[in-house]
């Protein structure tokens, strides 16, 4: 018997309640499989502050708000780096500096872990970023004495998405900036929560920690390579009980130009599961304001869902499709504005990893993302300021561009049905074993068409207002 067939057999991870875990492509819980659709919730430890931007009864009522949906798995930021005075992104941030902490902000995610475990929902911890609006990579490299300050991308004067790239990734093979970051997910993992006076690596609330949102590699594959296996290894040796994953892309829509490559880089055994995202609008796939382009969009993220799912298959580990999205119609940013594209975009995208779903090849899927009762500031559209409500759009993007707020009631309808469908599966058990999977990979990478959608070169942003949605993360 092989070693995969025999983790086939038994459940990979912690065998502690409520603890989830992994047998083959399937995510596990309590003894049985664990199918999801979550939502990105990034903004969580800032609205669950004391301080600045904090309101403890809004995340409460929108936590009530999503579990009445049956979205009760939450992608978080439990990361941002100062310092404050720097543009475009969360401010106030929870590493003022190499190990010094916003103690409000630290409070916040002990407060934000408790009203979870609450309500019985579960939370991906994701510990760093690719991208300026949470201070990110780019942040590391400057503390690391790099440079002054970080080469902002549009819509700062002069930026350029591919030198802010370039920048950020220096941080895999700077040893001092990974040092920064090591020590921060030491600390984070080994904290104590406030109000439940448990560790978070004891505590089942958390799903999973995510290494980053959104790493991208360049061209410096093997220093980004060795990052990933000396953070897997670091957290694993602090905490063997919950999941890891890196929180990639996956092939994004140039791999040659990202240097992500899914199977390689989730090859890895310290990663638990996989991860893709699939920007139809940023990729250059969709244009809100030319209908013609919607459904050759579609089917161009059903091909890119397609070819992740054949890879993860080949690995035998479990898929999470943890970002995706679509803006109002004709691209308005104002929240009055309809979503009839996003509403049938969300169904088309949710029924396609559904039906992966039912074969063992998708575990869960959460949307981009979450903005709850928080509005952006007209003339809607601008770029996030300190005192404005933090709503799911980050900091440099466009405000109101993918949020779903709750009086977006049809959006999360389509939610609702689909979380619930999902859900089903872990009651009636799913049918198909991973040899018949195994079989299926070849066709699932070509698709039903003869066009390698996935790794097709498309426009890398639609415009410099928003980079890729990568130049857009964590949504972004």
């Amino acid at each position: 018997m092989t070693a995969s067939s025999l983790e086939t057999v038994d459940d990979r991870g912690s065998h502690r309640a409520g603890f989830a875990t992994v047998r083959g492509t399937e995510l596990r819980l309590d003894g049985r499989s664990y199918h999801f659709v979550g939502a990105n919730y990034w903004q969580a430890m800032n609205l669950a502050s004391r301080g600045p931007g904090g309101d403890r009864q809004q995340l409460l009522r929108e936590l009530d708000e999503l579990k009445a949906h049956g979205i009760t798995n939450l992608r978080l930021m439990a990361a941002s780096e100062g310092p404050d005075t720097e543009p475009l992104r969360i401010v106030p941030a929870l590493l003022q500096a190499p190990g010094v902490y916003n103690a409000d902000l630290l409070d916040g995610l002990d407060f934000a872990l408790k009203a979870l475990a609450d309500r019985d929902m579960k939370a991906i911890m994701t510990l760093g970023n690719m991208w300026h609006w949470s201070g990110g990579f780019g942040q590391y490299v400057v503390w690391a004495g790099r440079a002054r300050s970080i080469p902002y991308p549009p819509p700062h004067p002069g930026g350029d998405w591919d030198e802010y790239q370039r920048f950020a990734a220096e941080f895999y093979g700077n040893a001092r900036a990974v040092s920064y970051y090591l020590d921060h997910v030491a600390a984070i993992v080994t904290r104590v929560n406030h109000y439940t006076k448990t560790s978070y690596r004891d505590d089942p609330t958390i799903m999973a920690w995510e290494l980053a949102n959104e790493p991208r590699a360049l061209s410096n594959v093997d220093a980004y390579l060795a990052w990933i296996a000396t953070s897997a290894q670091l957290i694993k040796s602090l905490d063997p009980d919950h999941l890891l994953t890196i929180g990639s892309e996956g092939d994004t829509s140039q791999p040659s130009h990202s240097g992500t490559e899914y199977l390689r880089d989730h090859s890895l055994s310290a990663i638990d599961y996989g991860t893709a995202h699939v920007w139809a609008q940023n990729w250059g796939w969709y244009d809100p304001l030319d209908a013609a382009t919607y459904a050759p969009a579609v089917v161009q993220a059903k091909a890119y869902i397609d070819s992740h799912v054949a890879r993860t298959v080949t690995l035998d580990k479990p898929l999470v499709f943890e970002e995706f999205g679509l803006a109002r119609d004709l691209n308005s940013f104002s929240p009055a504005a309809p979503v009839t594209m996003r509403d049938q975009y969300y169904a088309e995208l949710l029924g396609h990893l559904h039906a992966h779903a039912t074969n063992r090849a998708v575990a869960g899927v959460n949307f981009w993302a979450y903005a709850g009762e928080s509005r952006p500031v007209p003339p809607f559209g601008l770029w996030w300021q300190p005192g404005n409500s933090l709503v799911a759009d980050p900091p440099h993007e466009p405000q109101g561009w993918y949020s779903v707020y709750n009086s977006d009631t049809s959006t999360l309808a389509v939610v609702q049905r689909h979380a619930r469908l999902m859900s089903e599966l872990d009651r009636q058990g799913t049918s198909v074993g991973h040899a018949v999977l195994a079989e299926q990979a070849p066709d699932l990478l070509r698709g039903d068409r003869d066009v390698d959608v996935a790794h097709a070169e498309v426009p890398e942003r639609v415009d410099d207002r928003v980079g890729d949605r990568g130049g857009r993360a964590d949504g972004g």
